[in-house]
């Protein structure tokens, strides 16, 4: 592998989308591979490799204690779900038109503000505003768009603890 990845592992600034990573192989390696798009949101549990096999954890049996939390009845695997949120956040993002948002006027100024407002020293960082988008999306827009959402994090609810409503 080169050694690109360990000469410069952050490729990405914190104010924008992430739009390069480094590739990870099966066992969450780097491949020294750089790839021009977002991660997208996987289970990786980067292992390194025993400099001798006594008493160390592979990577495979890492994976296997995550499998060891999924039964017959729920699977342990959030992340298509997380994927396809994010790619729908990242479509409702791109609507140039507030009045197309589908959110009270309210959460239209504070986006406004948020996405246009020219941040004098400290300013929220991509990750803290689309977590707050994808708050926003969820309770806001989801409802009308893509009850599918929605209908997820209520029976996910309903699984967890039926008398508590959590977004996340």
């Amino acid at each position: 592998m080169s050694r690109s990845f360990f000469e410069q592992p952050v490729l990405n600034g914190p104010y924008s989308c992430p739009s390069r990573h480094w590739e990870l192989d099966p066992d969450g390696q780097p491949s020294g591979r750089l790839l021009e798009s977002r991660r997208v949101s996987s289970y990786v549990t980067p292992v390194p490799k025993p400099a001798h096999r006594r008493g160390g954890t592979t990577a495979k049996e890492s994976r296997l204690q995550f499998e060891e939390v999924s039964t017959g009845s729920q699977e342990y695997d959030p992340t298509p779900i997380i994927n396809k949120i994010r790619d729908e956040v990242a479509y409702w993002r791109q609507i140039p038109d507030p009045r197309l948002w589908q959110v009270t006027p309210e959460t239209a100024r504070l986006l406004q503000h948020w996405r246009h407002h020219p941040f004098q020293g400290i300013r929220p960082f991509f990750c803290q505003l689309e977590a707050v988008e994808t708050a926003i999306w969820l309770a806001e827009v989801a409802p009308k768009t893509a009850r599918w959402a929605h209908d997820h994090l209520q029976r996910a609810n309903e699984q967890a603890n039926p008398n508590i409503f959590r977004m996340a």
